[in-house]
C-alpha cells in the first residue's frame, strides 16, 4: 500500500466497508479483519473478527466519513486490542469540519478517494445540478444539522 507500506493488516469497518476492505487486503496480500460497531450478541461476542495480534500495524478501510464517529470507534477498538493504527482510507467524505476535528483529536490520518466537492464539481459539469442548486447544496454542507432551521 503506497500510503502506508509498513501495513500488516487491513481492517474494514462493518458493515459498509467489509467488502472493500477484503478486496484491498486480497489485492496487497495482507490479512483482513473487520470491526463491528458493537460486540456480537452471541458466541464469542467479538467486536473484531479475524486474526489481529497486538502490535500489528493496521490500515482501516471505511466507505463513508460524515462526522467520523463510527470510523473512530473502529480505530479505538483496534487500539484497545493492541493494534497500531497507521491511518484510514475511505471511499467518500462530506468534508465536514467536525470530522476533520474528530480525526485530529484522535490522531488519525485519513485519505479519501473522493469527496463532496468533487461530487458537486462533476454534477455541475454534467448538467445534473444547476448553479441555483449548487448554492443550496454548498450551504447544506457548511452546516447540515441546522440547514433548514
Amino acid at each position: 500500500m503506497e500510503l502506508w507500506p509498513e501495513v500488516d493488516v487491513i481492517a474494514g469497518v462493518a458493515t459498509g466497508a467489509i467488502a472493500q476492505g477484503a478486496l484491498v487486503a486480497d489485492l496487497i496480500g495482507k490479512p483482513f479483519v473487520y470491526v463491528r460497531s458493537s460486540p456480537k450478541g452471541h458466541g464469542l461476542e467479538n467486536l473484531i473478527e479475524g486474526d489481529l495480534k497486538p502490535g500489528q500495524k493496521v490500515v482501516v478501510i471505511e466507505d463513508l466519513i460524515s462526522t467520523g464517529g463510527s470510523s473512530l470507534k473502529a480505530v479505538e477498538a483496534l487500539r484497545n486490542n493492541g493494534a497500531e493504527v497507521l491511518g484510514m482510507l475511505a471511499i467518500f467524505s462530506y468534508g465536514f469540519k467536525v470530522a476533520e476535528d474528530n480525526f485530529d483529536e484522535a490522531s488519525v490520518k485519513y485519505e479519501t478517494l473522493s469527496d463532496y466537492q468533487a461530487l458537486l464539481r462533476v454534477a455541475v459539469e454534467t448538467g445534473y445540478v444547476s448553479s441555483d442548486e449548487l448554492s443550496t447544496l454548498s450551504q447544506w454542507r457548511e452546516d447540515p444539522a441546522n440547514w433548514k432551521k
